[in-house]
Order: structure tokens, then sequence, then C-alpha cells
């Protein structure tokens, strides 16, 4: 009987229950009640920041944190051209333009020697002080570095380089919850840093966000934004347009009972990704994606890279014998909808979308699957 191995799947086995129980009993079930709060706290402490604002999910965080940095129509925001699409379209919810940028070969993040090359050859500084392309004259605002599959972005080095450029840094660290870089924690170096709480992630609420930051004006605004605008508590008195975006008891309930459990969920992935590197180092034709040595992964997906002619039918062949593995994202620079925006350079994103895989990284998963997995992969390569 061909086996199902999902590619990642929540793992619910703390208090999840318990807690959740306690809203319904309660009645506390919408985004007002206790847990929003705690859940809150508990990411503000973890990561240790001053103020964090839960939200629907990872890109209304993304969406609230440009909005609250100003980003508008005219303006324009450097994005990765290898990441999942939220980010992106964030920036257009905005009214606001991407400008698309390569990634790092060995970890897949956000070129950060290139964004530093881009905006030394292809920017001025406006007599305001602005940073101004070249190419379209619009203002460059604001960056998204994204933490891809839970590896850190060079991110210290990424802060000085927007230093010089007046640039504010929000970090896309949906994937990357308890990840570290240089001694810090992803999310925490930007203007705001973006978590997600998606059901894929290592800590879910099952879907749900939080914008995380050291700016008590930011936070405060985003507060304001993410519910409807409202400035009294008593009358039905808005004073601009807002959203919808506020989480529930419910799901911060399950929030906080899942962050009881994150550093063991953590142990788990980076145990398996040892495993998996173990069990797949005999095939000199795959190579697993490993941390560099000045960055502390969650692992949350694994990657293999395969030569460009075996990625499709390998894929193929494991999902053939039940294995749900995925081909990373294509090129946002390359959907329709993002054809005619400025791309600089995205030759290693390209290589990555046709070499990589995302192999099965639940929590959840079992020494004996990882093997079935890494025995379907040498099957595939007549090992």
């Amino acid at each position: 009987m061909t086996k199902a191995i999902p590619l990642s799947i929540p793992s619910i086995n703390g208090n999840e229950w318990k807690y959740i129980k306690e809203c319904l009993d309660s009645g506390w079930v919408s985004s007002v009640g206790g847990y929003v709060g705690k859940f809150e706290s508990i990411v503000a402490g973890y990561l240790g920041v001053k103020y964090a604002v839960a939200t629907t999910s990872g890109t209304a965080a993304l969406h609230l944190s440009l909005l609250a940095c100003g980003i508008g129509r005219g303006d324009e925001v450097i994005v990765p051209a290898l990441t999942f699409i939220a980010p992106v379209n964030a920036v257009r919810y905005c009214g606001a333009e991407p400008v698309f940028v390569d990634c790092d070969k060995k970890t897949l993040c956000m070129d950060v020697e290139k964004v530093e090359a881009f905006f030394k050859e292809h920017t001025i500084r406006s007599k305001a002080g602005s940073c101004i392309n070249r190419k379209t004259k619009k203002r460059i605002k604001a960056i998204i570095p994204v933490h891809i599959f839970g590896h850190p972005v060079q991110i210290r080095r990424l802060v000085k380089v927007c230093k010089k450029f007046s640039i504010k840094i929000i970090e896309d660290a949906a994937e990357s919850l308890g990840s570290s870089c240089s001694g810090g924690k992803t999310g925490t170096f930007g203007t705001l840093g973006c978590l997600s709480f998606n059901g894929n992630k290592i800590v879910t609420t099952g879907g749900g966000g939080m914008v995380v930051t050291n700016d008590a004006a930011l936070a405060g605004r985003i507060r304001h934004l993410a519910t409807q605008a409202k400035r009294d508590e008593l009358e039905y008195d808005h004073d601009e347009i807002g959203y919808n975006y506020r989480l529930s008891n419910i799901q911060s309930a399950m929030g906080v009972a899942q962050l009881e459990m994150l550093k063991s969920h953590i142990d788990i992935k980076r145990k398996n990704a040892v495993l998996y590197r173990d069990l797949l180092s005999s095939i000199d034709d795959v190579s697993f994606l490993w941390e560099m040595p000045w960055a502390r992964s969650n692992f949350w997906l694994y990657t293999i890279r395969v030569p460009k002619k075996d990625k499709q039918p390998l894929l193929g062949h494991l999902l053939s014998h039940g294995i749900q593995v995925r081909p990373i994202w294509r090129l946002i620079n390359t959907l329709p909808m993002y054809r005619r925006c400025q791309a600089n350079d995205v030759i290693a994103a390209k290589e990555a979308h046709g070499t990589c895989l995302n192999l099965p990284s639940s929590v959840g998963i079992k020494e004996r699957d990882i093997a079935y997995v890494a025995d379907a992969v040498k099957g595939y390569f007549k090992l």
C-alpha cells in the first residue's frame, strides 16, 4: 500500500483543546477576549520587542505595516522575486509598485549584496533626501526581506545598507518564527516585523498573523487601522478607512497553546533536518539546503536542489509514492500582473526555481517516514 506523507500539517498536542474550550465556555469567541492580549504579550516577550498586534493573517500584517509606514501611490518597495506572493500583493494593495531583486544562491533569501548594488547604481537622492529610482523616477520607501523557508536573510548587513539610503525595513518573518541571525530573532531587526500563523506554519492559529515592533506610534496606528479605524469605544466614530483585521479570541487561545510547544517544535525540526541531510548525503545529484554559520534556522520547510532535468520527473516520482512534495514558487515577476514591473538580475532565483523542491516537513513526521522519502529519492536516482 502506498504511503501518504503530507508536506506540512499542524502538530496539535498541547493545551489547544483546553484553552479553546475556555473561550467557548465563557462566550468570549470573537476579537474581544483575554487570550488576544495574552497571545500578543507572549509573542512580544519571546521576540524581545515592546509591542505586538495580532491580525487575521500574515498578509494583513504586511498590509497594515506598509500603510503605517506611509507607503502609497507613487511609491516603490523592494521585494524578492523568489517568495510567496503575499508581500508583493500587499504592496499593490497600497497602490505602490514592487521592484524585484534576486536571491542568494545558498540561502534563497534576498541577496543583500545585489540590493546594495541596486541602490548604488540605479538610485539617486532627491533634495528632500528621498531615494529615487533612476529608471521610473519614483520614490523607493521600503524593502520587504523575506526569511525564506525559515532561514534568515543577512539582515544585519541589510539594516546598514538601508540606513544609508533612508529605506524602511518591513521584515516578512512569516516562515521563520524562532529563527535567529547574529544573536537576534528574525522579525526584530526592521522598523516592523510580520508573522504568520497559517495552518502550515511552525506555530498555527488556523489562520492568523501579527505585527511586532519597538515603535509605540506605529503599533498604535496599526491597532487603530486593524479595528476599522474606530476612535471611540462607545460611539461608531471612525476617522479614516480602516480594516477588520482583528484576530479572534479562539484563534489566540490556540496560539497561546502552540507557543508553549515552540521550543520543542524547533528542536524536532532541526533534528529531522539533520536526519534528512544525512540520509540524502550519498546522492551526488542532490544537495540539501543548509543554514549559514551566522544563522540558526527553524527549518520550516526542508528544501533540496537537484539537476534541472530531474526536477519535474523526481517530483512526479515522489508524488506517485504518496509523498507530497512541492516545487518552490514561480518567480513573482513572471506572473501576468507583475510582468511589467522592474526586475533586476534575477538569475539565481531563476536557477532556484528550476532546481529546488520542498520535502515533507511536518513537526509530527516520523523518522521512518523521512527514511521512506529518502529511499524514494534514492530509487529515482537508481541508488
